[in-house]
C-alpha cells in the first residue's frame, strides 16, 4: 500500500474517531431526550468504521492512533454548548449534516488513491455510502423538526 493512501487511511480513522467521541459526548448529554437514537446510531455507525480502517491500518504494519485528534475535544465541546442553551434536539442536525459531509469529502479523496488496491476501495465505498444513508435520515428529520417547529 503507498504512503498516500495510508495517510488518507489514518485521516479516515481519526476522523471516525473524532465523529465517535463527539456522538458519545452528545448522547451523554442528551439524557435519554431528543436525538438519543440517532446518536447511537451515529456511535455504532463511526465504531465500527473506525474498527475496519484500524484492521487496514494495522495489516499495512502502522500502528491506528485510537484517541482521535484535538476535533474530538472540539465536538465534545460543541454538543455540551448546545445542550446548555438548546437541548440537543432536532435543531443540531444541521450541524450533524454539516460534519457528516466532511466526511463523506474525505471518504472522496481518499478512494480517488485507493484506485489500485480494489479491497480497499470497496471498504471506503461502503463506509461512504453508509455514512450517506445516515446523511439522508438526517436531512428527513430535519425536514421533519422544521415542519413541526413551523406549526
Amino acid at each position: 500500500m503507498d504512503q498516500d493512501l495510508l495517510d488518507h487511511l489514518k485521516t479516515l480513522h481519526t476522523a471516525a474517531i473524532d465523529a465517535r467521541n463527539g456522538y458519545q459526548e452528545a448522547l451523554e448529554d442528551a439524557e435519554g431526550h431528543g436525538l438519543t437514537g440517532l446518536f447511537n446510531e451515529m456511535i455504532a455507525l463511526h465504531e465500527g468504521n473506525a474498527r475496519e480502517l484500524a484492521a487496514e491500518l494495522t495489516t499495512a504494519g502502522e500502528t491506528p492512533d485510537t484517541d482521535g485528534s484535538f476535533m474530538s475535544l472540539i465536538h465534545q465541546t460543541i454538543m455540551n454548548v448546545r445542550s446548555l442553551f438548546n437541548g440537543l434536539d432536532g435543531s443540531v442536525l444541521p450541524g450533524l449534516i454539516d460534519g457528516e459531509k466532511r466526511n463523506v469529502s474525505k471518504y472522496d479523496d481518499a478512494l480517488q488513491a485507493s484506485t489500485s488496491a480494489s479491497a480497499i476501495t470497496a471498504l471506503l465505498t461502503t463506509q461512504r455510502g453508509k455514512i450517506e444513508q445516515k446523511i439522508a435520515k438526517m436531512e428527513a428529520e430535519h425536514a421533519e423538526y422544521e415542519r413541526a417547529s413551523a406549526s
